[in-house]
């Protein structure tokens, strides 16, 4: 009887164990930095088209990054997606990310928009611009990063703070583009220049250029484009007068930083999130960067929000993210040495 039993439970086993090891990989869990309550529309649509089922879990981009530490190999994370290239980076130099191999991800996203051993991939990209009034700034004053410095801009200057991580990615960029001393002297240009002391984001920065605080804002785009696209007349009158511009680094690109993502080093549901990150660089996928959230779209195939297509094209700069991410702590330096709070 005893053998017969034991024989029944090795049937049952042989039966039930990958049916349940299937049903236990049939998902895959993400840490999300994106602030954005709409990314449901992305979760949603992975699993109508694939059946794998999205468990995610939403924090500061550091909160997520210090609990995948801390949970160490029985970390539930599948996928870490955040919105900074600085964030990407740290996480990688912290181990957190494995390479992945995927011929989609690789013929999709560009090179200077993923990490050189593709523990990374940019899904979307971001431009910091300036955003100027019509009645008060000749374009043709509008050139580089730069020159942002120079005298002529004293007192019309807006900006967030220079602990803001997109900051922090545009000054790794001017390390980068003009060595550490030209950094620091453009910083304290930027500070001399600035209309009042950083305070709010970068939407505040816009809404003060339209209320006559300063001239000229430094922003990510997409700000001024759900302004621009908004159908509430309170958003459209604050842009009314406003343009933008995309100014250029040492003549290099107008300088941009990513909403990206990476397979964790011990993600249990390992196929299922590499799945998912080729469906995020999907047309289906990147029409929602496109026209939900305003962000410009890494594949390439994608046609642009009709409120950025009538910008028209800019050039970027091709720095890899990394490139000025590892510069992130000596930026850090400068803008407490320059007073750019």
């Amino acid at each position: 009887m005893a053998g017969r039993l034991r024989g029944l439970f090795a049937l049952l086993a042989a039966i039930l164990l990958p049916a349940l090891a299937a049903a236990a990989s049939n998902e895959v869990n993400i840490y999300n930095s994106r602030h954005y309550t709409t990314d449901t529309r992305l979760w949603e649509g992975f699993t109508a088209k694939t059946g794998i089922k999205v468990n995610v879990i939403s924090a500061d981009h550091d909160q997520l990054i210090q609990r995948i530490l801390q949970e160490g190999e029985n970390s539930p994370a599948d996928v870490l997606i955040t919105v900074d290239a600085g964030r990407l980076v740290f996480a990688a130099d912290k181990n957190i990310f494995a390479p992945v191999s995927s011929p989609i991800l690789e013929k999709t996203v560009p090179a200077n928009l993923r990490d050189p051993k593709n523990l990374w991939f940019g899904l979307a990209y971001r431009a910091r611009i300036l955003v100027y009034h019509k009645d008060r700034v000749v374009p043709s004053e509008l050139s580089t990063y730069e020159a942002l410095a120079d005298p002529a801009f004293k007192g019309r200057i807006l900006v967030r703070s220079g602990t803001n991580t997109y900051n922090l990615g545009l000054m790794g960029a001017v390390i980068d583009a003009d060595g550490v001393a030209g950094a620091e002297a453009w910083g304290r240009g930027i500070v001399t220049n600035m209309a009042r002391p950083p305070e709010g984001g970068d939407t505040d920065q816009i809404k003060a250029v339209a209320a006559g605080l300063g001239d000229v804002a430094l922003s990510n785009h997409y700000y001024f484009a759900r302004l621009a696209g908004s159908a509430n007349p309170d958003d459209q009158a604050i842009v009314r007068n406003l343009r933008v511009f995309f100014p250029s680094l040492d003549d290099r690109g107008t300088h941009i930083n990513i909403s990206g993502a990476g397979v964790v080093r011990t993600a249990k549901n390992r196929d299922n999130a590499i799945r998912l990150l080729e469906y995020l660089l999907s047309p289906e996928a990147q029409a929602y960067f496109a026209d939900v959230a305003f962000e410009y779209p890494v594949n390439a195939a994608v046609p642009l929000n009709p409120t950025l297509a009538a910008w028209g094209p800019f050039k970027q700069d091709r720095l890899n993210p990394a490139v000025y991410a590892a510069n992130s702590a000596e930026a850090a330096n400068i803008m407490d040495r320059v007073g750019w709070k």
